[in-house]
């Protein structure tokens, strides 16, 4: 299916205003597919084209409104638990016990985790399940995590932290036993819950990565950003890979996509293991 030439030209304006408004990348070969998505926006609005939608966002000040719910028909939130598992395994194996053996016994091992893309909640509740493990075998270690995400309805789920129990196949076992409670929905659906000693742990708040700088508590041991960056165009996967770096500590970690190890160019980052980078050098 074509986009006709008077779409076209809508669409080419959306394009741009997708690219200043969350630094997501739409090429023209995108169109027929921005067209699709975007009908769903006509049938929840009850306009009858793009040409009334587009009105509607440009002309009639309905873009901030409506720019959560494009930007979830235009991107993938695919977010299964435990996803690239190496890089958790990285987590437990490695950069816990680094910042256990840190401290001299009996003090307190703050350790703190941002998920920047945080989509559903998956990433940061696995992170989660990870770090309150660590904890029942080192007690001294204390653990908060933020996500955050640019979708409000996205972040709603994961602060819910209500899931189904197919989405829940990939948790192993025992963690499922140890941090996952389950029930019954209103409508006697089987749902699962992340249990509460971890949700009081983790916190959820909206953030644009193209909104620079970021104002987030800094010395983060680990940044979780994957998966993200092949939206952006090149100078600002540049920026915004600067922008995370900036909120490790010295020492912390930056973890991308499997496929993104290629992007990240940042001097004082060096690769550890695929998508892993090390912070060296910098003092906060």
């Amino acid at each position: 299916m074509a986009v006709s030439q008077a779409d076209s030209r809508h669409v080419q304006q959306f394009r741009q205003m997708m690219l200043s408004e969350t630094g997501i990348n739409l090429s023209a070969s995108k169109d027929v597919m921005i067209e699709s998505r975007l009908k769903r926006r006509l049938i929840a609005l009850e306009l009858n084209n793009l040409a009334e939608y587009f009105s509607y966002l440009f002309d009639a000040g309905g873009l901030e409104s409506e720019l959560p719910d494009i930007v979830d028909l235009l991107t993938t939130n695919k977010t299964d638990f435990f996803r690239e598992n190496a890089h958790f395994d990285m987590l437990a194996e490695r950069l816990i016990p680094e910042a256990l053996v840190r401290e001299r016994p009996g003090r307190p091992v703050n350790f703190k985790v941002w998920s920047a893309a945080s989509s559903t909640g998956a990433e940061a509740w696995t992170i989660a399940m990870i770090l309150a493990r660590a904890t029942e075998a080192d007690r001294r270690l204390n653990w908060k995590i933020l996500g955050t995400d640019i979708s409000s309805r996205v972040l709603a789920i994961a602060r819910r932290a209500i899931y189904a129990p197919s989405d829940m196949a990939p948790v192993p076992a025992d963690m499922r036993a140890a941090y996952v409670m389950t029930g019954k929905g209103k409508h006697g659906e089987d749902l699962c819950r992340i249990a509460p000693e971890l949700r009081a742990r983790v916190r959820f708040a909206h953030l644009n990565l193209t909104d620079f700088p970021y104002v987030l508590e800094q010395g983060l041991d680990v940044v979780f950003l994957r998966n993200v960056l092949i939206y952006f165009k090149p100078e600002l996967q540049r920026k915004v890979v600067a922008a995370c770096a900036r909120q490790l500590r010295p020492g912390g970690y930056l973890i991308v996509g499997h496929s993104e190890s290629m992007i990240v160019r940042q001097p004082d980052l060096m690769q550890v293991a695929p998508g892993v980078f090390c912070q060296e050098g910098r003092r906060i």
